[in-house]
């Protein structure tokens, strides 16, 4: 095998690969890129044996062949190098060379042989996504996916279509991040019900960048599969029963507080500063016209600051894990949001205040004693 590419194609596929690679190093072969050079073009594969990533660059390929080499230390080399372009040629034993102006570097690999196979996407079945959509429905829920491995079926978020939105849902058990943006003409494609991974979500996320061109998505028996332009994600499907999430978003919440989104970001922030290290508890004292968000523990002390808001129900003190409340308002983009409460011991709804039709955006989180 033997190819020159450009640096920066070589580079920008060879940095989304670093999230993909197992870097405990317990299969070797895992930490590897592997690439296939023929004809104009080489493609680079990398997985964990949960996600894959397969994408194509452009190149001068002198001699087709295939080769797999450290992701990590290939990324390093191509990212030092000053040069324009890369020459990779593959050396006896799986060893290559690799040149790039006055550099040489000589790299030892594994063949082929020993990489496992990515799993093929099915030839029909699939449907199309708006990349700034799915975008914004992972930027708007993962940050609630539950950080234990040992509850799988929490370990990712919910991906529906339906014949009018498209719907993603996560949960930790504490809180629910919910969001529907209303499907339309350039959502092509049958129905889907599925549990995408967290580190899917992540690297999907990677894959898409700033640029809005559309996702293919389609499932087979045991992977889901992202297709971006010359990209395809794979993933393993998480077969489990997620929970019945409309059960838990609570109705009936009459008590309703608007407050200025960084305002109250800003006061949750500063009173943080001394509530009890392991639990975040924030306590937040509403009446009309007012929220007093305060914090205090034994051994750092206490801290307490006042914004305006508009309400004009009777008084009430609630608590609340202040990190979780922080996740939501950095995630929404309004100016101000709504808590919807019902009494100090039900599970508050926030949403962003004023959002149209177009989407539905809710935040589900349980109360703390205080």
């Amino acid at each position: 095998m033997e190819f020159i590419a450009k640096k920066d194609e070589l580079l920008r596929e060879l940095a989304l690969i670093q999230g993909i690679v197992e870097r405990k190093n317990t299969i070797p072969i895992l930490a590897n890129v592997l690439m296939e050079a023929s004809e104009d073009s080489v493609e680079l594969a990398a997985t964990d044996l949960d996600v894959g990533l397969r994408c194509r660059l452009s190149a001068n390929v002198a001699e087709p062949g295939a080769l797999t080499l450290s992701a990590k230390k290939l990324y390093e080399i191509v990212r030092a190098v000053s040069d324009s372009e890369i020459k990779l040629k593959e050396l006896e034993n799986s060893w290559a060379s690799i040149e790039s102006g006055a550099s040489y570097f000589k790299m030892v690999g594994l063949g082929k042989a020993e990489f496992p196979a990515l799993a093929e996407p099915p030839a029909e079945g699939s449907t199309t996504i708006p990349g700034a959509v799915l975008s914004e429905l992972i930027n708007k829920t993962s940050f609630a996916i539950t950080a234990d491995d040992n509850r799988y079926f929490l370990n990712g978020a919910r991906l529906e279509l339906t014949d009018e939105d498209l719907r993603m849902v996560a949960t930790d058990g504490h809180r629910l991040a919910y969001i529907a943006l209303k499907r339309d003409k350039d959502v092509a494609g049958g129905n889907v019900s599925v549990i995408v991974p967290k580190k899917t979500l992540i690297e999907l996320l990677k894959i898409l960048g700033d640029e809005e061109q559309p996702v293919n998505f389609c499932q087979g028996d045991n992977h889901l599969f992202f297709r971006l332009g010359e990209r395809l994600l794979v993933s393993k499907r998480v077969d489990d029963q997620f929970p019945a999430y409309d059960k838990v978003i609570p109705e009936g919440n009459d008590k309703m507080v608007t407050c200025g989104r960084e305002a109250l970001s800003g006061a949750i922030r500063r009173v943080s500063l001394l509530a009890n290290e392991r639990s975040r508890a924030v306590r937040f004292g509403i009446e009309p016209g007012r929220v007093e968000v305060s914090s205090q523990s034994p051994e750092l002390g206490e801290a307490r600051e006042s914004i305006d808001a508009g309400y004009d129900g009777e008084a009430i003190q609630i608590g609340f894990n202040g990190q979780y409340l922080l996740d939501f308002l950095n995630a929404s983009d309004s100016s101000e949001v709504r808590f919807e409460l019902k009494d100090d011991s039900s599970q508050g709804l926030l949403r962003p205040a004023g959002q149209g039709e177009e989407k539905d955006y809710r935040y589900v989180v349980m109360p703390m004693r205080l």
